[in-house]
C-alpha cells in the first residue's frame, strides 16, 4: 500500500528498458512507482492488453524483482492465473499495467469484475499505474487506437479519475489533433496529455505531481476553450535521475 495511505494512480510514460547484459531494468518512472509503494513493494503485473503476451511478463517480472519488488502476475487468458484475483489485487502495494489495446482490457476486465476490484484496490492505497493503455483505463477515456490506425474516441474507461487523458502526445502525430479535437467538442471532459516520459501522480483525485525521464517533455492540461478549439496548458515536470 502507498506509504500514507491515501489513494495514487500514476500514468506511465515509459516503463521498462535493457540493460546493457541483454536483460530488462526499471525506468526512473517505475522506480517513482516502487518509491510510492514502500521498502520491497508487492507488486502484480497486468498485460491483458496485449492478450497477456508472455513475453511482456517475462521483462517486466525479471526488471522488478532486480529492483527488490515481490512481483506476482494476473493473466486473464484462457482464464485468470489464480483462484481469486480480487485477494490477489488487495494484497498488492502497486499494481502496473502494461500499454496495448485500452477498449479490449476494459472490456475483459469487467467480464471478470475487476472494475469494481481495482475501485476497492484504490480506495485501500493500492498504487495503480501503467502506461498507455495501462494510464488511459483509469480515466473516464481519451484517444486510442483500438480500434484501427486511425485514432478514436474511447469513453468506456474505469473512471476512478473524472478526467481524460492522451498518451503519446509529443510522439504520435494524430494524438494533439485529435485529444484537442475531442475535448473541445465535448466528447471527452477536460483532462490531460503528456509527452513520452512523463508522469503524473494523482493522490486522490487531484494532480499532486508530475515528473520527467526526459528533458524538454512536458504535461498539458486540455479544456474546452471559447468556440471550437481547446485551451490548452503546458505544465513544466520535475526530473528525475537518471
Amino acid at each position: 500500500m502507498a506509504r500514507d495511505g491515501r489513494r495514487h494512480i500514476v500514468t506511465l510514460g515509459g516503463g521498462f528498458r535493457q540493460n546493457d547484459a541483454g536483460g530488462w531494468r526499471t525506468s526512473p518512472l517505475v522506480d517513482y512507482v516502487l518509491d510510492l509503494a514502500g521498502a520491497n513493494p508487492r507488486v502484480c503485473v497486468l498485460n491483458t492488453a496485449v492478450g497477456d503476451d508472455p513475453i511482456g511478463y517475462v521483462r517486466m517480472m525479471g526488471a522488478l524483482a532486480a529492483a527488490d519488488a515481490h512481483v506476482s502476475h494476473l493473466a486473464l487468458f484462457p482464464m485468470p492465473t489464480v483462484a481469486d484475483p480480487r485477494e490477489l489485487l488487495l494484497a498488492q502495494d502497486a499494481v502496473i499495467v502494461g500499454g496495448g489495446s485500452v477498449a479490449n482490457l476494459c472490456a475483459v476486465w469487467r467480464v471478470h469484475g475487476l472494475d469494481a476490484v481495482f475501485r476497492e484496490a484504490w480506495e485501500r492505497g493500492v498504487v495503480l499505474s501503467g502506461a498507455s493503455a495501462g494510464a488511459i483505463c483509469w480515466f473516464v477515456g481519451g484517444t486510442t487506437d483500438s480500434f484501427g490506425r486511425d485514432l478514436r474516441l474511447f469513453t468506456d474507461g474505469l473512471a476512478l479519475l473524472p478526467y481524460s487523458y492522451c498518451p503519446h502526445y509529443d510522439t504520435e502525430e494524430q494524438r494533439r489533433p485529435t485529444y484537442r479535437r475531442l475535448v473541445a467538442d465535448g466528447s471527452l471532459p477536460a483532462g490531460w496529455a503528456t509527452d513520452d516520459g512523463v508522469a503524473l501522480h494523482f493522490v486522490d483525485d487531484e494532480l499532486a505531481d508530475v515528473v520527467s525521464e526526459r528533458k524538454e517533455a512536458y504535461a498539458w492540461h486540455v479544456e474546452g476553450g471559447r468556440g471550437s478549439a481547446a485551451a490548452e496548458s503546458q505544465v513544466q515536470p520535475r526530473t528525475l535521475v537518471v
